[in-house]
């Protein structure tokens, strides 16, 4: 029956129930049969998947690598054949660990599979121990012998134990790595990273309550955790975010109070500052990407659950808007609260992304490999184009029509993000040498900024990019770009002065705030200035009016013409001497 049971298992989807039937009927066997009972190769166990696998390079690797470069066939016989095993009954029983989600009978396998896995992983470990075996290996053996054990308890929940080995598997590959430099270190160091959520997820099973601050906070710089602890990890997140929940009735946002009655916004609500300390902490953009997103899903979902209230709340009632207070509802001013996260958090992101491709166009322009382009500015805009949308999108939110200190911080943000779109726009017609379009928005970033800064008030740029930064480099850049248009040898044949000014014929000290390009300007017959200069016309000297004389009142002389009237000599020798009658 056991034999009829495989034939019929290459057959198609009747193989299943062949196969079941089989084991059914052939009872508990051997450790062998059951191995046997599995798919046959080329099969990978689903239907019309296929398997390849390169026989004669493996052989030839494998021998190199094990003992037959110098000869060694007891090393090649024995310890890869155990270790090759090991995997084979690990890697089955992960496989089963994923179909155990929806096949709960299949658990009771996968436990099968890791104790076989532990009983070859100690057969490795008590062949390595003997006197023709490295140190390095022998410790190798007992750290993957201690990791398999401690997978067996972790599934069972064993966690002393599993700690005990886990523990053990850690100390032994800290050690190793500490003992190399090279690639080998790393690969320990690997280990070492993967065991520790273990660990601290085992210690908090057995009381420690500080574990899950660390788990989580593993969770959030990894991206989750992988095999056996991923499904018992997110449960156990999920159970305590959903008790702190239990407690949150409300949150406060600009002046309001709102009640928060949805479990879904709660648990996102709760989550949401530890994720962004995570992103705060981030080292690497990779990991920051993934935060963003997984912001920007349970963000999402939470948005989902109020709609759903909305939508309950419009057949109860017509429209949002209170009678009484003329405010938008609650639970519509909830929504734009977490839209507002969600805008806010995409904003953050594209400007995480954009300060990212800023600082790989700064650096020195590399060969394009293995497909891969250059970031160009081109690139920068369209985020820029994505940032501006999601701002225009802010203050159109139920609720903040009213709010002019939120409407001031939007059109600043907005003047911001619109200079540095137009900067990279410039960058982009500078590498094609359109010369002029370039230095007319270069020109436009200095009046974006201007603003900027004439409207920002203490503290208020805080969050944004630096707009002086931008206009050092603006300055900088359309010094650069007047020097490469000048220098430039095609642009005598592309790009010349406009008519109006060939027709004036203006020399260059009258047209200094116009930047043109002038060929004529690089010949030894260059006009700069008039010659001869222009006639000027030059006021005269002006002429003054006695106009003060007309207002004094002079003293009276009538004696004086009396004395003048007298004749005689008399008269006259007492006009010399001075004598008065």
């Amino acid at each position: 029956m056991h034999r009829a049971g495989l034939s019929r298992l290459v057959g198609g989807r009747s193989a299943e129930c062949g196969k079941m039937a089989a084991e059914r009927q052939a009872g508990a066997g051997t450790e062998e049969n059951k191995e046997n009972k599995r798919p046959p190769a080329g099969k990978a166990g689903a239907l019309g998947d296929t398997v390849g696998l390169e026989i004669l390079q493996i052989i030839k690797e494998s021998q190199q690598q094990h003992g037959m470069r110098h000869g060694d066939f007891q090393r090649y016989r024995y310890l890869l054949i155990i270790l090759m095993d090991a995997e084979r009954a690990w890697s089955y029983a992960m496989q089963l660990k994923m179909e155990a989600n929806t096949e709960p009978r299949k658990r009771f396998h996968l436990l099968s599979r890791l104790r076989k896995a532990v009983k070859h992983g100690e057969e490795l470990e008590r062949l390595c121990d003997s006197d023709r075996v490295d140190a390095k290996t022998k410790l190798e053996a007992q750290a993957y012998s201690a990791y398999l054990n401690g997978m067996v308890q972790f599934e069972q929940q064993q966690w002393e134990e599993a700690m005990k080995a886990f523990n053990k598997c850690k100390t032994i590959y800290e050690k190793l790595a500490s003992a190399f430099t090279d690639e080998q270190a790393v690969l320990y160091n690997q280990r070492v990273d993967e065991i520790s959520p273990n660990i601290r997820y085992c210690a908090y099973n057995i009381g420690d309550k500080t574990a899950m601050d660390e788990l989580m906070q593993m969770r959030l710089r990894t991206g989750g955790a992988e095999g056996m602890l991923a499904e018992k990890l997110e449960a156990l997140i999920s159970q305590t975010r959903a008790k702190q929940a239990a407690t949150m009735s409300e949150v406060e946002w600009r002046g309001r109070t709102i009640p928060v009655k949805i479990d879904k916004v709660r648990i996102f609500l709760l989550g949401l500052s530890d994720t962004e300390a995570a992103i705060a902490q981030a080292e690497d953009e990779e990991t920051k990407e993934r935060l963003f997103e997984s912001v920007l899903s349970e963000c999402r979902d939470a948005i989902q659950g109020v709609r759903e209230e909305l939508r309950a709340e419009q057949r109860h009632r017509d429209g949002v808007i209170d009678g009484e207070t003329g405010k938008v509802s609650t639970l519509q001013f909830l929504h734009s609260y977490l839209s507002y996260i969600k805008l806010s958090t995409a904003i953050h992101r594209n400007e995480s992304m954009a300060s990212a491709l800023q600082k790989a166009l700064l650096r020195q322009p590399q060969a394009e490999e293995d497909g891969k382009r250059n970031p160009r500015p081109q690139d920068l805009i369209r985020l820029y184009d994505i940032i501006l949308q999601n701002l225009a999108e802010l203050t159109q939110l139920p609720g903040l029509e009213e709010d002019q200190s939120f409407q001031k911080e939007i059109v600043l943000k907005t003047l911001v993000y619109k200079a540095y779109r137009c900067f990279f726009i410039a960058q982009s017609y500078v590498l094609v040498k359109k010369w002029s379009e370039a230095l007319v928005l270069y020109d436009r970033v200095l009046k974006y900024a201007k603003e900027v800064r004439s409207g920002s008030s203490k503290g208020s740029l805080k969050d944004l990019p630096d707009v002086q930064e931008l206009i050092k480099q603006v300055n900088a850049e359309k010094y650069s770009m007047q020097a490469a248009a000048i220098l430039d040898p095609s642009n005598a044949h592309t790009q010349e002065i406009s008519p109006s000014q060939t027709k004036d014929n203006k020399p260059l000290s009258d047209r200094l705030d116009n930047f043109s390009f002038d060929s004529s300007l690089v010949t030894k017959h260059a006009r700069l200035v008039q010659f001869p200069p222009d006639f000027h016309p030059v006021p005269c000297k002006p002429l003054f009016f006695d106009l003060a004389l007309n207002h004094v009142t002079l003293p009276s002389l009538e004696d004086k013409l009396e004395q003048k009237t007298k004749s005689g000599l008399t008269g006259y020798i007492k006009g010399i001497f001075g004598f008065r009658s």
